[in-house]
C-alpha cells in the first residue's frame, strides 16, 4: 500500500535540533497535507529546525506540539510519521495508541521507497563502513556517466527530489538499522510491505545501538531486512563472504578496510550496472574519502592529524588503528557517551599504543582498565586530550580522533565532535600548515 498523504491529517513525531523531519514536513505539505509537528524539546532547542519551516508555520500549514507528545494527536489523525531516532518504537506508548486507534505509522524512508523502482536501488547497510562504501558506489557511478541519486542515513531528504528522478536513474540508499526495521513487513500498519533494494550489501554486523534495540538480535534482524525481502535476480552482498582482493585498490584513504569497503562498492556498481570492474576500481582513484572518516586534517612538521569522529563502536576504533603501519606512533583519543557496548576492544589496543587520551561519560572506565597496562591519560575533555597528546608527540607520530563511542554526552552530534577536534588541532599548529 502506497500512503497517499493529500487531504491527511498528519502528525510528524520528532522534528530534531539538526531538521530529520523537516524534509518529511515539507514533502507532506506540497502533497496536500495537513501538519502537526510535535516534538518533545522546546522551542529553543529547535530553532535552527523550526527556521526552517517558518513560511509553512506563518501560513498555517504546519501546526506545532513542543517540550511534549499529546496522546490524541496520535490517536485523532489519519497518519503518523515517526522520526527513526525515536527508540524502541514498539514500546513507545504514542505509537502504541496510533496503533490502538488504527492510525498509521510511517516514516520519511517508507514514504520514500514507496515511490523508488525497487529496480534501480543499491542499498548498504552494516555496522561499519556503510557510509564510505555508499559514496563509493555512488562515486564509481557518476566517473561512469550515469545519473545516480544519493540519500537515505548519511542525510538530505530524497522525498523531495523525487522529480528529479528519472526512470533509468540509480539510487544509492544508506540504511540504518532503526529504517530497515520500520522497512520490515507489518511494522506501523497492517498490510505494510516488507522491503529490500534490488543490490543489497552489509557491510559487517557488530554488537551497536543496543540503547534503540534492546538486544543484539533485534539489531541483527533488523539489519538482516535488507535482504529478506528480495527477489528472485536480486543481489545480495555480504562483507563476511569477500574474497581477499590480490592486488590493492588504488585509494587516498588509508586502511585495510576501506580497501574492503572499495572491494565490496566495486562489486555492488558492479553487479547494478554491468561495470567492468578494473574500470569501477579505477574511478575510486579520485575518491576523497568523507568528513569525519579517518580525514587527514592536517599535518605539521612530522606530525599528522586525523578526524574519524564517526567511529562510534569499539570495532571502527580498532578498524582506524589497523589503518597504520605502526601502532606505536599512534595517539589515540577515545571515549565518550555510554550505548552500553564491550569497549574492551579499545583497551586491549592501550599496549601497542604511543598513548591513550580518553574523554567523555565512558573516560574514566577506559582509563582505569588502560591505565594498568600502558599510558594513558584521562582528560575528560576533548581540547584538553589534544593539549596533553600534543605534548608527548614526536616526528612521525599520529593524533587519531576515534571515539569508539556516540557523541551525545558532550556534543549534539559526531559532526560536532570531529568539527571541535580540528579546531583544537589548528589552534596548535601555524595557520600555515597543509590542513
Amino acid at each position: 500500500m502506497k500512503i497517499d498523504p493529500a487531504g491527511q491529517r498528519v502528525t510528524v513525531m520528532g522534528l530534531g535540533r539538526f531538521g530529520g523531519g523537516v524534509g518529511v514536513t515539507r514533502w507532506l505539505v506540497q502533497h496536500g497535507a495537513r501538519v502537526l509537528v510535535t516534538d518533545l524539546l522546546p522551542r529553543q532547542d529547535l530553532r535552527e529546525s523550526l527556521a526552517q519551516l517558518s513560511p509553512l508555520i506563518d501560513d498555517g500549514s504546519v501546526h506545532l506540539r513542543l517540550g511534549q507528545h499529546v496522546q490524541t494527536d496520535f490517536t485523532t489523525c489519519d497518519l503518523v510519521v515517526a522520526n527513526p531516532a525515536v527508540p524502541v518504537p514498539w514500546n513507545n506508548s504514542f505509537l502504541q495508541a496510533a496503533r490502538g486507534a488504527s492510525v498509521p505509522v510511517t516514516t520519511e524512508i517508507r514514504l520514500l521507497v514507496e515511490r523508488l523502482n525497487r529496480q534501480r536501488v543499491i542499498g548498504i547497510t552494516g555496522t561499519a563502513g556503510k557510509s564510505t562504501t555508499a559514496a563509493m558506489i555512488h562515486h564509481i557511478l557518476v566517473r561512469a556517466g550515469i545519473n545516480a541519486h544519493f540519500g537515505g542515513n548519511i542525510g538530505g531528504s530524497l522525498l523531495n527530489q523525487l522529480d528529479e528522478i528519472h526512470p533509468h536513474d540509480w539510487i544509492v540508499l544508506e540504511l540504518s538499522s532503526a529504517m530497515l526495521y520500520w522497512l520490515g513487513e507489518d511494522i506501523g500498519f497492517d498490510g505494510a510491505a516488507g522491503w529490500s533494494p534490488h543490490v543489497a550489501v552489509l557491510t559487517n554486523l557488530h554488537e551497536n545501538h543496543l540503547d534503540w534495540h534492546e538486544s543484539f538480535s533485534h539489531y541483527k534482524q533488523c539489519k538482516h531486512n535488507i535482504f529478506k525481502f528480495q527477489q528472485p535476480g536480486d543481489h545480495a552482498l555480504r562483507g563476511d563472504e569477500l574474497e581477499s582482493p590480490t592486488d590493492l585498490i588504488r585509494l587516498q584513504i588509508p586502511g585495510a578496510h576501506n580497501q574492503r569497503n572499495a572491494q565490496m562498492a566495486i562489486d555492488a556498481a558492479s553487479a547494478a550496472v554491468t561495470l567492468d570492474p578494473a574500470e569501477a576500481a579505477a574511478a575510486l582513484g579520485d575518491f576523497a574519502g568523507l568528513p569525519h572518516r579517518l580525514q587527514l586534517v592536517a599535518e605539521h612538521e612530522g606530525l599528522r592529524f586525523y578526524n574519524d569522529s564517526k567511529s562510534t563502536t569499539p570495532k571502527a576504533t580498532v578498524l582506524a588503528v589497523e589503518s597504520f603501519d605502526t601502532p606505536k606512533h599512534i595517539h589515540l583519543i577515545a571515549g565518550g557517551y555510554d550505548k552500553g557496548l564491550d569497549l574492551s576492544p579499545i583497551t586491549e589496543l592501550a599496549p601497542s599504543l604511543g598513548g591513550l587520551y580518553t574523554i567523555g561519560a565512558t573516560g574514566r572506565g577506559l582509563a582505569d582498565v588502560a591505565a594498568r597496562a600502558s599510558y594513558c591519560e584521562f582528560c575528560q575533555t576533548l581540547d584538553t586530550a589534544v593539549d596533553h597528546a600534543m605534548s608527548k608527540m614526536r616526528t612521525g607520530d599520529v593524533l587519531l580522533l576515534s571515539p569508539g563511542c556516540a557523541s551525545w554526552d558532550q556534543f549534539d552530534n559526531y559532526e560536532q565532535r570531529g568539527e571541535a577536534f580540528s579546531r583544537c588541532v589548528r589552534s596548535h599548529i601555524p595557520q600555515t600548515v597543509r590542513q
